[in-house]
């Protein structure tokens, strides 16, 4: 916890608690750290008397305690959430840019805050009052997550040459046939590869088994035979990069962006996360029940797999509509009455 010195004592013990209790990922408690500490800062800022241009980043906080974050009030996180909702720079290298960050954002923020209480209210009880106990999320729009058509899988797929062929061909089946995450693909080790599943380590280091077809282990084999030629760092590690390490999540963007592109796909509108719908939306569209994609995916909730559904009835709407019967009036179709 070493680098998260600069933030106060009770802020500390949260981040510890959040990462050796209840064994979130290091992304998590990063997200955490940069989103209490911005939240904080904001709230010494407006009850201070420095200067307007002082800077967020600028401020101190170490000396922030129990009373103090006792005193923050319901109205001191409207001020926060409208402060982020009109005031925040999202990018503060431009100066110019539009200002306000977007309602998810925000949500994110907020949800960092109302665990931060409810971990001081309800498991270590050093506070009585939460007042973020009853504050709404902001409204986020819904939007259908893109996935690519089994053709353009397939172009994908066709697509990948170079000299990390037979590696970036298996990567890129295990996203289209298991549906894994991007962090839990630069996980994988060797031991995790079984003769038809996959052992993934996903959010909370909770494990689950994601079972792979024909295709995706005839990609594997072919790779393994080029992995066991190489020694890396963490000679652990499934999948290497050029210079002998474990593959980064950069590597992999980079990677099926190059691919997404060599295919003649768009690469602004599909990733790495996108493949992960598309595996999803695959399995849906061909007959695998919502509960089982939920298993597949690793989704604590299934109205997170729920959205899947919603694509599922657009191209069966889609289908139908395709249909010549549905383009057919009453008067073709015959109105003679049947006894």
């Amino acid at each position: 916890m070493h680098k998260y010195m600069d933030c106060p004592q009770v802020l500390r013990e949260f981040l510890s608690y959040h990462e050796n209790i209840k064994a979130q990922s290091p992304r998590t408690i990063s997200e955490y750290y940069l989103d209490l500490r911005m939240f904080l800062r904001f709230v010494k800022l407006m009850r201070s008397e420095m200067s307007v241009s002082t800077r967020l980043d600028e401020i101190n906080i170490k000396d922030i305690d129990i009373p103090f974050i006792q005193s923050i009030t319901t109205a001191d996180v409207f001020e926060f959430l409208s402060y982020l909702a009109n005031d925040r720079n999202p990018n503060p290298d431009q100066p110019f840019s539009e200002t306000g960050i977007e309602a998810a954002a925000r949500a994110r923020k907020l949800s960092a805050i109302k665990s931060f209480y409810k971990y001081l209210t309800v498991r270590t009880k050093q506070l009585q009052e939460n007042p973020v106990a009853d504050l709404e999320y902001p409204k986020i729009r819904k939007s259908l997550p893109r996935y690519l058509t089994l053709e353009q899988s397939s172009a994908l797929l066709q697509s990948v040459s170079g000299a990390n062929q037979a590696r970036d061909y298996a990567i890129l089946m295990i996203f289209l046939n298991c549906g894994i995450r991007r962090s839990e693909l630069v996980g994988l080790n060797l031991t995790d590869i079984y003769e038809d599943r996959l052992r993934v380590v996903g959010k909370g280091n909770k494990e689950r088994f994601v079972y792979f077809g024909t295709s995706c282990r005839k990609a594997i084999d072919a790779y393994l035979i080029e992995r066991s030629q190489k020694v890396l760092t963490d000679n652990r590690a499934l999948f290497g990069s050029r210079d002998g390490n474990r593959i980064s999540v950069s590597a992999v963007h980079r990677l099926v962006k190059k691919a997404l592109l060599a295919a003649g796909l768009d690469a602004t509108q599909f990733s790495a996360h996108k493949l992960r719908h598309t595996a999803a939306t695959l399995m849906l569209s061909n007959g695998v029940d919502i509960k089982t994609v939920q298993e597949v995916l690793g989704h604590e909730n299934l109205n997170t797999t729920q959205i899947y559904t919603h694509i599922e009835s657009t191209e069966l709407k889609i289908a139908a509509e395709a249909n010549p019967i549905s383009r057919l009036s009453f008067e073709e179709s015959g109105s003679e009455e049947v006894d």
